[in-house]
Protein backbone atom coordinates (compact mmCIF):
# COMPACT_ATOMS: atom_id res chain seq x y z
CA UNK A 1 0.00 0.00 0.00
CA UNK A 2 1.15 3.35 -1.03
CA UNK A 3 2.26 5.69 1.64
CA UNK A 4 0.96 9.53 1.69
CA UNK A 5 4.15 10.43 0.59
CA UNK A 6 4.18 7.97 -2.17
CA UNK A 7 0.62 8.93 -3.47
CA UNK A 8 1.74 12.58 -3.59
CA UNK A 9 4.71 11.76 -5.76
CA UNK A 10 2.42 8.96 -7.83
CA UNK A 11 0.00 12.14 -7.96
CA UNK A 12 2.14 14.45 -9.54
CA UNK A 13 3.58 12.94 -11.73
CA UNK A 14 0.57 11.56 -13.30
CA UNK A 15 -0.65 15.40 -13.08
CA UNK A 16 2.73 16.71 -14.90
CA UNK A 17 1.91 13.68 -17.86
CA UNK A 18 -1.73 14.75 -18.45
CA UNK A 19 -0.34 18.25 -18.70
CA UNK A 20 2.47 17.51 -21.15
CA UNK A 21 0.21 15.02 -22.96
CA UNK A 22 -2.01 18.18 -23.29
CA UNK A 23 0.23 20.73 -24.09
CA UNK A 24 1.97 18.37 -26.82
CA UNK A 25 -0.70 16.58 -28.33
CA UNK A 26 -4.05 18.14 -27.91
CA UNK A 27 -3.79 21.87 -27.45
CA UNK A 28 -1.91 23.22 -30.74
CA UNK A 29 -4.43 21.25 -32.52
CA UNK A 30 -6.87 23.44 -32.06
CA UNK A 31 -7.87 26.49 -33.89
CA UNK A 32 -9.61 29.34 -32.48
CA UNK A 33 -11.25 32.38 -34.02
CA UNK A 34 -11.59 35.09 -31.51
CA UNK A 35 -13.29 38.32 -31.99
CA UNK A 36 -11.68 41.12 -30.68
CA UNK A 37 -12.62 44.88 -30.92
CA UNK A 38 -10.28 47.84 -30.36
CA UNK A 39 -11.51 51.57 -30.47
CA UNK A 40 -8.73 53.76 -31.55
CA UNK A 41 -8.65 57.43 -30.43
CA UNK A 42 -6.40 57.52 -33.86
CA UNK A 43 -9.24 55.83 -35.89
CA UNK A 44 -11.41 58.54 -37.56
CA UNK A 45 -15.01 59.36 -36.18
CA UNK A 46 -15.88 59.76 -40.12
CA UNK A 47 -14.34 56.30 -41.07
CA UNK A 48 -16.33 53.42 -41.24
CA UNK A 49 -15.27 50.04 -38.73
CA UNK A 50 -13.06 47.75 -40.47
CA UNK A 51 -12.71 44.23 -39.54
CA UNK A 52 -9.76 42.55 -39.81
CA UNK A 53 -8.49 39.15 -40.07
CA UNK A 54 -5.71 38.47 -38.24
CA UNK A 55 -3.50 35.17 -39.62
CA UNK A 56 0.24 34.59 -37.90
CA UNK A 57 2.60 32.36 -37.66
CA UNK A 58 1.34 29.77 -39.48
CA UNK A 59 5.04 27.90 -39.99
CA UNK A 60 3.44 25.01 -41.67
CA UNK A 61 5.63 21.81 -41.13
CA UNK A 62 5.86 22.17 -37.41
CA UNK A 63 3.43 19.40 -35.12
CA UNK A 64 -0.20 19.72 -36.47
CA UNK A 65 0.30 22.38 -38.77
CA UNK A 66 -0.04 21.17 -42.59
CA UNK A 67 -1.27 21.68 -45.96
CA UNK A 68 -4.50 20.90 -44.61
CA UNK A 69 -3.97 23.40 -41.72
CA UNK A 70 -4.01 26.08 -44.28
CA UNK A 71 -7.59 24.69 -46.28
CA UNK A 72 -9.06 25.11 -42.19
CA UNK A 73 -7.12 28.53 -41.86
CA UNK A 74 -8.85 30.02 -44.86
CA UNK A 75 -11.80 28.30 -44.80
CA UNK A 76 -12.25 30.19 -41.08
CA UNK A 77 -11.30 33.10 -41.86
CA UNK A 78 -13.72 33.46 -45.38
CA UNK A 79 -16.63 32.07 -43.16
CA UNK A 80 -15.79 35.67 -40.34
CA UNK A 81 -15.87 38.30 -43.95
CA UNK A 82 -13.27 40.59 -42.76
CA UNK A 83 -12.94 43.41 -45.21
CA UNK A 84 -9.09 42.96 -44.82
CA UNK A 85 -6.47 40.53 -44.00
CA UNK A 86 -3.01 40.75 -42.66
CA UNK A 87 -0.60 38.20 -43.10
CA UNK A 88 1.67 38.47 -40.32
CA UNK A 89 4.70 36.24 -41.56
CA UNK A 90 6.48 32.97 -40.73
CA UNK A 91 4.52 30.87 -43.38
CA UNK A 92 7.21 28.27 -43.27
CA UNK A 93 8.27 26.34 -40.48
CA UNK A 94 12.71 25.74 -39.99
CA UNK A 95 13.14 25.06 -35.89
CA UNK A 96 10.99 23.23 -34.37
CA UNK A 97 11.02 19.78 -32.65
CA UNK A 98 9.51 16.97 -34.82
CA UNK A 99 9.50 19.68 -38.24
CA UNK A 100 8.90 18.65 -41.57
CA UNK A 101 9.93 21.52 -44.19
CA UNK A 102 7.09 22.08 -46.40
CA UNK A 103 7.77 24.64 -49.51
CA UNK A 104 6.01 27.90 -49.78
CA UNK A 105 4.54 27.44 -53.08
CA UNK A 106 1.80 24.73 -51.94
CA UNK A 107 1.08 26.88 -48.71
CA UNK A 108 0.69 30.32 -50.45
CA UNK A 109 -1.88 28.67 -54.02
CA UNK A 110 -3.97 28.14 -50.55
CA UNK A 111 -3.97 30.74 -48.85
CA UNK A 112 -4.61 32.81 -52.48
CA UNK A 113 -8.14 31.46 -51.96
CA UNK A 114 -8.54 34.09 -49.07
CA UNK A 115 -11.35 36.89 -49.89
CA UNK A 116 -12.00 39.93 -48.76
CA UNK A 117 -12.92 43.22 -50.39
CA UNK A 118 -9.52 45.03 -49.20
CA UNK A 119 -7.33 41.99 -50.44
CA UNK A 120 -4.72 40.36 -48.26
CA UNK A 121 -1.55 42.54 -47.42
CA UNK A 122 1.78 40.15 -46.38
CA UNK A 123 5.01 41.01 -44.16
CA UNK A 124 7.55 38.45 -43.93
CA UNK A 125 8.39 36.89 -40.24
CA UNK A 126 12.14 35.54 -39.31
CA UNK A 127 12.02 31.54 -40.38
CA UNK A 128 10.41 32.89 -44.00
CA UNK A 129 13.73 34.45 -44.04
CA UNK A 130 15.91 31.76 -42.55
CA UNK A 131 14.34 29.43 -45.16
CA UNK A 132 14.67 31.56 -48.39
CA UNK A 133 12.84 35.04 -47.83
CA UNK A 134 12.65 36.12 -51.78
CA UNK A 135 11.43 32.74 -52.26
CA UNK A 136 8.42 33.97 -49.99
CA UNK A 137 7.92 36.97 -51.37
CA UNK A 138 7.60 35.51 -54.62
CA UNK A 139 5.28 32.77 -54.02
CA UNK A 140 2.76 35.59 -52.09
CA UNK A 141 3.19 38.54 -54.77
CA UNK A 142 3.08 35.12 -57.83
CA UNK A 143 -0.11 34.61 -56.09
CA UNK A 144 -1.97 38.40 -55.74
CA UNK A 145 -0.80 38.66 -52.17
CA UNK A 146 1.54 41.85 -52.04
CA UNK A 147 4.49 41.97 -49.22
CA UNK A 148 5.24 45.12 -47.38
CA UNK A 149 9.17 45.32 -46.13
CA UNK A 150 9.92 48.74 -44.75
CA UNK A 151 6.86 49.80 -47.43
CA UNK A 152 3.12 51.20 -47.13
CA UNK A 153 0.12 50.97 -49.52
CA UNK A 154 -2.78 53.55 -49.43
CA UNK A 155 -5.97 50.81 -49.00
CA UNK A 156 -9.43 51.88 -49.90
CA UNK A 157 -11.32 54.26 -51.98
CA UNK A 158 -12.55 58.06 -50.80
CA UNK A 159 -12.87 58.94 -47.71
CA UNK A 160 -12.56 55.45 -46.09
CA UNK A 161 -8.94 55.51 -47.31
CA UNK A 162 -6.12 54.78 -44.72
CA UNK A 163 -2.42 53.77 -44.89
CA UNK A 164 -0.63 50.36 -44.64
CA UNK A 165 2.76 50.51 -43.11
CA UNK A 166 4.53 47.01 -43.29
CA UNK A 167 7.91 46.86 -41.71
CA UNK A 168 11.04 44.44 -42.10
CA UNK A 169 11.40 41.27 -39.40
CA UNK A 170 13.87 42.40 -36.46
CA UNK A 171 15.33 39.50 -35.91
CA UNK A 172 16.93 38.99 -40.15
CA UNK A 173 16.16 42.34 -41.66
CA UNK A 174 16.63 46.09 -41.11
CA UNK A 175 13.38 47.50 -39.59
CA UNK A 176 13.53 51.17 -40.58
CA UNK A 177 10.92 52.51 -38.49
CA UNK A 178 11.36 56.48 -39.63
CA UNK A 179 11.96 56.31 -43.07
CA UNK A 180 9.10 54.00 -43.85
CA UNK A 181 6.39 55.64 -41.72
CA UNK A 182 7.68 59.03 -44.08
CA UNK A 183 6.17 57.54 -46.65
CA UNK A 184 2.39 57.87 -45.61
CA UNK A 185 0.63 60.83 -46.52
CA UNK A 186 -0.26 63.21 -44.08
CA UNK A 187 -3.41 62.99 -42.14
CA UNK A 188 -3.99 59.58 -43.67
CA UNK A 189 -5.43 57.43 -41.21
CA UNK A 190 -2.74 54.49 -40.30
CA UNK A 191 -2.11 51.01 -39.28
CA UNK A 192 0.93 49.48 -38.76
CA UNK A 193 2.14 45.69 -39.43
CA UNK A 194 5.47 44.25 -38.07
CA UNK A 195 6.19 40.39 -37.31
CA UNK A 196 8.02 41.36 -34.22
CA UNK A 197 6.29 43.45 -31.34
CA UNK A 198 9.40 44.99 -30.35
CA UNK A 199 9.20 47.42 -33.57
CA UNK A 200 6.38 48.86 -31.45
CA UNK A 201 8.52 51.05 -29.45
CA UNK A 202 9.12 53.03 -32.00
CA UNK A 203 5.77 53.53 -33.70
CA UNK A 204 4.26 56.98 -32.96
CA UNK A 205 0.75 57.68 -31.83
CA UNK A 206 -0.58 58.58 -35.15
CA UNK A 207 -0.93 54.98 -35.75
CA UNK A 208 -4.21 53.89 -35.12
CA UNK A 209 -3.31 50.76 -33.97
CA UNK A 210 0.24 48.23 -35.02
CA UNK A 211 -0.51 44.63 -35.24
CA UNK A 212 2.54 41.52 -34.79
CA UNK A 213 2.76 38.37 -34.17
CA UNK A 214 6.05 36.44 -33.85
CA UNK A 215 5.78 35.54 -29.72
CA UNK A 216 3.03 33.08 -30.24
CA UNK A 217 1.64 34.79 -26.61
CA UNK A 218 4.95 33.03 -25.41
CA UNK A 219 3.07 29.72 -25.99
CA UNK A 220 2.72 28.98 -22.46
CA UNK A 221 0.43 31.19 -20.50
CA UNK A 222 0.34 30.80 -16.54
CA UNK A 223 -2.38 32.39 -14.70
CA UNK A 224 -1.00 35.74 -12.78
CA UNK A 225 2.13 35.45 -14.61
CA UNK A 226 2.07 35.80 -18.11
CA UNK A 227 4.44 33.84 -20.43
CA UNK A 228 7.42 32.42 -18.71
CA UNK A 229 9.38 33.54 -22.09
CA UNK A 230 8.91 34.83 -25.45
CA UNK A 231 11.72 35.12 -28.21
CA UNK A 232 11.90 38.74 -28.85
CA UNK A 233 13.78 41.70 -27.60
CA UNK A 234 10.09 43.55 -26.37
CA UNK A 235 8.70 42.89 -22.95
CA UNK A 236 7.07 40.09 -21.74
CA UNK A 237 3.99 42.32 -20.95
CA UNK A 238 4.09 43.09 -24.98
CA UNK A 239 3.50 38.47 -25.07
CA UNK A 240 -0.10 38.59 -26.54
CA UNK A 241 -3.07 40.69 -26.93
CA UNK A 242 -4.74 44.17 -27.27
CA UNK A 243 -1.96 46.07 -25.18
CA UNK A 244 -1.94 50.28 -24.69
CA UNK A 245 1.16 51.79 -23.63
CA UNK A 246 1.30 55.38 -23.47
CA UNK A 247 -1.50 55.83 -25.27
CA UNK A 248 -0.72 53.64 -28.19
CA UNK A 249 -2.62 50.88 -29.31
CA UNK A 250 -0.69 47.17 -30.17
CA UNK A 251 -2.22 44.12 -30.72
CA UNK A 252 -0.20 41.01 -30.62
CA UNK A 253 -1.92 37.49 -32.27
CA UNK A 254 -1.30 34.31 -30.53
CA UNK A 255 -0.70 32.94 -34.06
CA UNK A 256 -1.65 29.13 -34.73
CA UNK A 257 2.10 27.25 -35.28
CA UNK A 258 5.14 26.49 -32.92
CA UNK A 259 8.62 27.25 -32.71
CA UNK A 260 11.25 25.50 -30.68
CA UNK A 261 9.16 22.83 -29.03
CA UNK A 262 5.90 21.84 -30.15
CA UNK A 263 4.11 22.77 -27.10
CA UNK A 264 0.85 25.22 -26.13
CA UNK A 265 -0.46 25.81 -23.24
CA UNK A 266 -3.13 28.29 -21.90
CA UNK A 267 -2.36 29.93 -25.42
CA UNK A 268 -4.53 27.85 -28.12
CA UNK A 269 -3.41 28.45 -31.73
CA UNK A 270 -5.87 31.39 -32.75
CA UNK A 271 -7.33 33.52 -35.97
CA UNK A 272 -7.85 37.10 -34.44
CA UNK A 273 -10.83 38.95 -36.07
CA UNK A 274 -10.74 42.55 -35.25
CA UNK A 275 -12.90 45.14 -35.64
CA UNK A 276 -11.20 48.19 -35.62
CA UNK A 277 -13.70 51.43 -34.81
CA UNK A 278 -12.85 55.09 -33.88
CA UNK A 279 -13.12 55.79 -30.02
CA UNK A 280 -15.10 58.98 -30.81
CA UNK A 281 -18.41 58.24 -29.23
CA UNK A 282 -21.35 56.55 -31.02
CA UNK A 283 -18.79 55.02 -34.02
Amino acid sequence: MLTRAGKIVFGTIGIIVAISVWAVAIEPGFLFVDEIEISSPQWPADHRPIRIALVADLQIGSPHNDLERVDQVVTEVNASHPDLILLLGDFVSTFVLGNKVVPPEPIVQKLAALRAPLGSHAILGNHDWWFDGERVRRSLEANGIPVLENQVAVIGEGADRFALAGLADDKTRMPEVAKTLAQVPDGMPLIVVTHDPVQFADIPDRAAVTFAGHTHGGQIYIPFFGAPWIPSRAPRRWAYGHIVDGGRYLFVSAGIGTSILPIRLNMPPAIEIVTLRSAAKGN
